[in-house]
């Protein structure tokens, strides 16, 4: 079989388009290359973003639209069927590797602002906020993606919509319980009772720990033995949910009691405790402080301490309520005084003990 150049008259073109794209592709790749050594010298979020994201789209978009020319070149020549979808597989291809491309630029800007350097700035960014409308934006583009795809496919759109309004309420029905968990980490976004990062836990369910991840169908909560736990979204509407990382302030509320015998000094015990606590420098004395007496119980007489603390940090918060009882237990040594423990007094009848006494020494 002789190799005849004039059958095949495509072949010096389809060469020549073939070199065009290599040195188009080799140009490009050292010039992405040179850019991504000068943004690193940059500290702007969109530059690096964007070249991270178009590197290999761009590389593909290369190759994409010159092989699409390269075959219609063929397909020109040979006037084979197979090439008459040319023009429609060009434009999915297109579509395709943009809506990559803006996917993969939603996901580099959303890691940027998660890591730790753009969470240090001066303005602290909101990773929930951050997450929610990654995921949001994603999910936009690869639905118009999807019906662009369809479109330059060949199929009405229009019907599409209108197939998926009705398919809808049979996926409503199948599906009500994903679809309750979609709109409970919406109404989670929405309402923002918590955020990632944050301590919360439940009165209702058995539920505490630090949340990891809110995802669209579910939320990663790190318990504080280091187990995770994944809470469906739904559960959050109905159940109440506290979230301790945002308190204010952070409670000491003790009952303290002293013996019977040191009744005589509770009222300067209760003065000299309320003014420790008025010059301590971890009080918060803008919040309510109350140092009173309240209780005759069976072996001591109580007063209880009512104040908070300026930090919510709950390592710190031990360390002041630990230094708060031990000078509470100082003032009450340096007094005369000391805490009661329960205690119980049998008192006996004189003539009774003598009584028994006789009658042990008659029966001997």
């Amino acid at each position: 079989m002789n190799f005849q150049p004039e059958e095949y008259p495509w072949l010096g073109d389809v060469f020549v388009l073939v070199l065009i794209l290599l040195s188009l592709n080799l140009v490009l790749g050292r010039l992405i290359s040179h850019l991504a050594k000068k943004f690193e010298a940059t500290h702007n979020l969109w530059d690096d973003a964007l070249l991270e994201a178009a590197r290999r789209p761009a590389l593909l978009m290369i190759w994409a639209v010159g092989g699409s020319h390269i075959l219609e070149i063929i397909g020109r020549s040979t006037e084979a069927e197979v090439f008459s979808t040319l023009d429609s597989l060009r434009a999915v291809g297109v579509v395709l590797i943009l809506a990559w491309f803006l996917v993969s630029l939603v996901r580099q800007v959303e890691l940027r602002l998660l890591s730790d350097t753009y969470s240090k700035q001066d303005e602290p960014i909101d990773q929930t906020t951050v997450m929610a409308l990654g995921k949001l934006v994603r999910s936009a583009i690869i639905i118009v993606s999807a019906l662009m795809v369809l479109q330059n496919l060949g199929y009405s759109i229009s019907g599409v919509l209108a197939f998926g309004g009705i398919g809808g309420i049979a996926v409503g029905f199948a599906a009500k319980d994903l679809l309750a968990n979609f709109f409970g980490g919406l109404m989670v976004y929405l309402d923002r009772p918590f955020s990632v990062g944050d301590w919360i836990r439940s009165p209702d369910k058995n539920i505490e720990g630090t949340v990891e991840n809110i995802g669209w169908r579910q939320t990663r909560i790190r318990t504080f033995d280091q187990r995770p736990l994944y809470v469906p979204n739904a559960t959050f509407s109905q159940i109440s949910v506290e979230n301790p990382s945002r308190m204010l302030n952070r409670r000491i509320y003790e009952t303290i009691g002293v013996r019977y015998e040191d009744a005589s000094v509770v009222p300067e015990i209760i003065t000299q405790v309320r003014a420790m606590l008025e010059d301590h420098s971890d009080i918060d004395l803008g919040k309510t402080l109350i140092v009173n007496f309240n209780k005759y119980n069976a072996s001591s007489l109580d007063f209880f301490v009512y104040t908070f603390t300026k930090t919510t940090n709950w390592v710190e918060y031990h360390k002041i309520k630990q230094d708060v009882l031990l000078r509470i237990l100082e003032i009450i040594h340096g007094l005369g005084a000391d805490v009661a423990f329960p205690t119980s007094t049998i008192k006996l009848d004189p003539i009774s003990i003598e009584s028994a006494s006789e009658r042990q020494r008659s029966s001997n």
